[in-house]
């Protein structure tokens, strides 16, 4: 019979302090950068962590400091791709600075819902809190609710907030709009987001600012729910609209449904109609023809999410999108 064999057993603070030929104390002062330690013992202690592979655990830390390190994420939705991106960009850049990251979502951002996500997320003992929520109402809410520990949001919207950290989806949507507007299209229109969601609203206004300062006339936008199936099926009844030469959809998702559409309906996208997205989705590239669209630096937004929260540098101007031209927008026939 065979014996079953042991995992090693990962070690501990007094294996490191044995090897170093110091006390369990000392590599504890060591972890937190203690002032008082001098750097042949600092040297010491790291090298003995190195050799045996130790790496302190999240609870030791927390009890040796007196602080969990610890930053929450509210999030009233993780399904579409902009939150997603932005709460892993937030925990990559939180790891980085050796902060550990614990989120929280709503799936109804009513008043109690968000009681209840808050205090799961502060007896888990969190030092900040990062909001990402597409309804003004979920920051009305928290404003109220007032969180005891510092905090920001991640929004289109927001001027003069102290804590927003702002996205310009409006100049985003501009950007695009006018885009299309210098390829020589005129009749464009528009497929939104849902009504009540903040970059829905941002990016129809940056639509509309555009038309209206290109002195263009506006097509009434079509407001959608952020799905490819809403873009197929509005694209099958809004593509037989022949004077309308192209579209700016709030979202990738819903521009990849209308090009299904186009495709089904024997319409050549760009020959026929130019359509643009917004978020730039990693199959974006990869459609055919590719999908011209707009991108978020979500990485950035991550990392300024933490600097501003940790006080490593003052909240910066809104971030600006970026308009990637790839082979779904062309001249308009003649």
């Amino acid at each position: 019979m065979s014996t079953p064999t042991r995992s090693p057993r990962a070690a501990s603070i007094r294996d490191v302090a044995r090897i170093a030929g110091v006390s369990h104390q000392t590599v504890s002062r060591v972890l937190n950068n203690h002032v008082s330690i001098r750097d042949e013992t600092r040297d010491r202690v790291l090298a003995a962590m190195a050799e045996l592979q130790y790496r302190p655990s999240a609870a030791a830390r927390a009890l040796s400091t007196s602080r969990s390190k610890t930053i929450g994420v509210l999030a009233s939705t993780r399904a579409q791709y902009g939150p997603a991106r932005s709460i892993q960009a937030i925990e990559q850049a939180a790891r980085e600075r050796g902060w550990f990251v614990t989120s929280s979502s709503v799936a109804e951002p009513d008043e109690a819902s968000l009681r209840d996500a808050l205090a799961n997320l502060f007896d888990q003992d969190i030092e900040a809190l990062v909001v990402i929520a597409p309804q003004q109402r979920v920051f009305d809410t928290i404003a109220d609710l007032a969180p005891r520990v510092p905090y920001i949001t991640l929004r289109a919207l927001g001027p003069g907030d102290p804590s927003a950290l702002r996205v310009d989806e409006i100049a985003g949507a501009r950007t695009a709009t006018r885009h299309l507007v210098d390829l020589g299209h005129r009749s464009i229109g528009h497929l939104a987001g849902p009504r009540d969601w903040i970059e829905a609203e941002a990016r129809m206004q940056g639509f509309l600012q555009e038309l209206n300062a290109q002195d263009l006339p506006v097509t009434v936008p079509v407001l959608g729910d952020w799905t490819a199936d809403f873009g197929y099926r509005a694209g099958l009844q809004l593509l037989g609209w022949r004077d309308v030469t192209a579209w700016f959809c709030s979202n990738d998702a819903m521009a990849i449904g209308l090009m299904h559409a186009a495709r089904d309906l024997g319409l050549d996208v760009p020959g026929d109609l130019s359509i643009v997205g917004y978020d730039d989705v990693p199959e974006a590239a990869h459609l055919w023809p590719p999908l011209t669209t707009v991108r978020q630096d979500f990485a950035e937004m991550g990392r300024r999410c933490i600097t501003t929260l940790l006080g490593e540098e003052p909240p910066a101007t809104p971030m600006l999108p970026e308009l990637v031209l790839r082979g779904s927008t062309a001249a308009p026939r003649s």
